[in-house]
């Protein structure tokens, strides 16, 4: 089994050298066959990289325990499904599925890119084969996922109790389908540089790549949250975690370059800005995968020690400099066809977006790396608190609120006085009504940062619906189609805008969510025995029984609570601690009563022997309203990405009449 793994990374490692060479050889002249060749080799890379994760998990689910990644990440006791997501709970599993997806999408780029863009396709190849053969040099030559033992053990450590849960088997390989789909967009990049092929073709090219990559990348940041939040035990989503922070700022970098390529297809400016945008993004997806291998930072989502940071720095490095010198050898054939007319415009608040966006990427960053910025420099690690990154991205974060509104309701170009006071009259006087309405809901101003979210939140949606509400009654007018049939045609004919704009809701829910659960939580500590109540932030907490079982897999303690508001039972808890037999970890499983409007959360910390309860309570407000957020955004973007039907083909004249004459009518 090993032999068979080492030798298909091997061979890969080989067919992406083979692909590389290839496809820059095909751009000599009279070479044009060797394209080709390349691109074959590159189905070859994806079909040998998917019989080394075959390989791993066949040993995975068998239980080869000859394996190191098998030993220290798996068991016979351990349920089948977290024995697939294992591979990616060690270093070298989740490399071999960073780089096994990398030449999965190179293959379906290719495939899709077979009729098409063909002066691009030999560089998109050199370049995502390049780091194909990074990936798998690292994979063959440092850290084998199929590294053998010379003690078999007769049974494994099993997967860290923390990553078996169902959300951490399908927020790492999101995350990976961002990052590592982020790849396509910079292949293309560099090859309309490459080529001085500069138009619009490639940003079309790339288009929904980037909108999926984007996508995946969001919806695994969420689903991380989602994952600290029930399986952590401290009560919250978020915590500025060094690799939160990694997996945030490439998607911020991405969200900024969605919005600018709009200008460079409308109006032909930000060329130079959006090839900067697009290497700014992939080398932050890079600088993720390091953050967490490198062992330079500590996090819980990170992998100890390590002796790979050396080699990504080095990539990082490599792709920074090589991509910047090419954009400035190409600066003549990047100039802007326009020039920024006025600040009130389409194209302005676009750019006001993308410096917000890039400015709270930078300021994340900047609080990520100080800590080793201050080791290096004073040999003393001052890690950047909580505080720094809510002062920080709090007005950021409001100003992006209020354009997420505004920019779709200005024109390009130049918006008149008489257009802005037409259409932000409404908006704004949906503000105006919403602040005493927030200021009696949230009981005052104290509460200023949250206040301003909801009163802006309100603006923004009121945006967003007048231009749905245009639109749909400019179609009905004049299109002769009933209200609903109006409003789905606006979907239908411009998917991308529309999209956008279902996707720019999510993002005021998101906004809104976190605004709520951030100042409005509660929460408290109790000690009960079996009969005794205890009050927090309104609601009685009932200690109903106390319990004791195990399984082969783990022992379990648990507690039954009730919990009750105003003399009501509003829900029944079950929180509880287990004890891995095989890893001797400790593990919280966290209870959670979830309504639209609030969580109650609570943690059993222990049960004594005299069956005491020692018990953690939060009472969350609108946590809810994040998970709905990432529907709403993922509903968006697949909208924006969904192909127009094609128009039908105009009847050829006399085809009816040659056509009934064949048939002898």
């Amino acid at each position: 089994m090993s032999l068979l793994g080492r030798a298909a990374l091997l061979l890969a490692f080989a067919a992406a050298i083979f692909a590389v060479a290839a496809a820059l050889w095909s751009r000599r002249p009279g070479q044009r066959r060797w394209q080709e060749s390349a691109e074959r080799a590159v189905y070859g890379v994806f079909g040998l990289m998917s019989l080394g994760m075959g390989v791993m998990w066949a040993g995975l689910l068998s239980g080869a325990f000859e394996l190191r990644n098998v030993a220290d990440y798996s068991s016979t006791t351990l349920a089948w499904p977290f024995r697939i997501s294992a591979l990616w709970g060690s270093q070298a599993g989740s490399l071999l599925l960073w780089a096994w997806m990398l030449s999965l999408f190179a293959a379906i780029a290719v495939f899709t890119n077979r009729r098409r863009n063909r002066e691009l396709m030999p560089i998109v190849v050199a370049v995502l084969m390049g780091i194909a053969v990074f990936f798998t040099s690292v994979l063959s030559f440092v850290t084998s996922p199929f590294e053998t033992l010379a003690v078999v053990p007769a049974e494994g450590r099993g997967l860290n109790p923390l990553l078996q849960n169902g959300y951490m088997m399908i927020h790492p390989p999101m995350l990976y389908v961002g990052y590592v789909g982020l790849a396509v967009p910079f292949a293309f990049a560099i090859a309309a540089l490459w080529t001085r092929r500069l138009d619009t073709q490639w940003i079309q090219s790339v288009r929904r790549w980037t909108i999926v990559a984007w996508l995946f990348l969001g919806l695994g940041i969420l689903l991380g949250g989602r994952w600290a939040y029930e399986e952590l035990g401290w009560g919250g989503y978020w915590a500025w975690d060094p690799v939160e922070n990694a997996a945030f700022m490439p998607w911020l970098v991405a969200t900024a370059f969605l919005h600018s390529v709009m200008v460079q297809e409308r109006r032909g400016m930000l060329k130079v800005w959006n090839m900067v945008l697009v290497v700014l993004t992939f080398s932050l997806c890079l600088f993720g995968t390091f953050l967490t291998r490198s062992g330079v930072l500590s996090s819980v989502h990170a992998f100890g020690e390590s002796t790979l940071g050396p080699y990504f720095l080095g990539m990082i490095v490599a792709i920074l400099a090589g991509s910047l010198a090419l954009i400035i050898s190409r600066l003549p054939d990047l100039r802007s066809q326009n020039s920024l007319e006025s600040y009130i415009s389409r194209e302005a608040v676009f750019l006001y977006n993308n410096l917000l966006l890039v400015g709270l990427a930078f300021a994340v960053f900047w609080g990520t790396i100080f800590p080793i910025l201050s080791e290096a420099v004073r040999g003393e690690r001052i890690t950047v608190g909580v505080g720094f990154f809510d002062q920080v991205t709090l007005p950021i974060g409001l100003a992006l609120l209020v354009l997420t509104g505004v920019g779709p309701m200005i024109s390009w170009r130049k918006a008149s006085g008489a257009q802005l006071r037409r259409r932000f009259v409404g908006p704004l006087i949906a503000a105006a009504v919403a602040v005493p309405l927030v200021l009696v809901i949230t009981g005052g101003a104290g509460h200023w940062a949250a206040n301003a979210v909801f009163v802006i939140g309100v603006f923004t949606l009121a945006c967003i619906v007048s231009e749905l509400w245009r639109g749909t009654r400019v179609r009905h007018q004049l299109g002769g189609v009933s209200w609903p049939g109006a409003f789905l045609q606006l979907f239908a004919r411009n998917r991308r805008r529309y999209g956008g704009y279902v996707v720019h809701i999510g993002v005021v829910v998101l906004m809104v969510g976190i605004a709520g659960s951030k100042s409005f939580a509660s929460e408290g500590d109790l000690a009960l025995r079996d009969g005794q109540r205890g009050e927090v932030a309104g609601y009685t907490i009932v200690n109903e029984g106390g319990s004791r079982g195990s399984d082969e897999h783990k022992m379990t303690v648990a507690v039954r609570l009730g919990v009750f508001k105003d003399g009501e039972r509003v829900a029944t808890l079950d929180p509880a601690v287990n004890l891995y037999r095989v890893s001797q970890q400790r593990s919280t499983e966290v209870a959670i009563a979830s309504k639209w409007d609030r969580d109650i959360y609570v943690v059993l910390v222990g049960l004594t022997e005299s069956r005491l309860a020692r018990i953690a309570v939060f009472v969350n407000p609108l946590v809810g309203w994040l998970w709905a957020a990432g529907l709403i955004i993922a509903l968006g973007a697949l909208i924006a990405v969904w192909p127009a039907p094609r128009p039908a083909l105009a009847p050829v004249p006399g085809a009816a009449r040659s056509g009934a004459a064949a048939r002898g009518d």
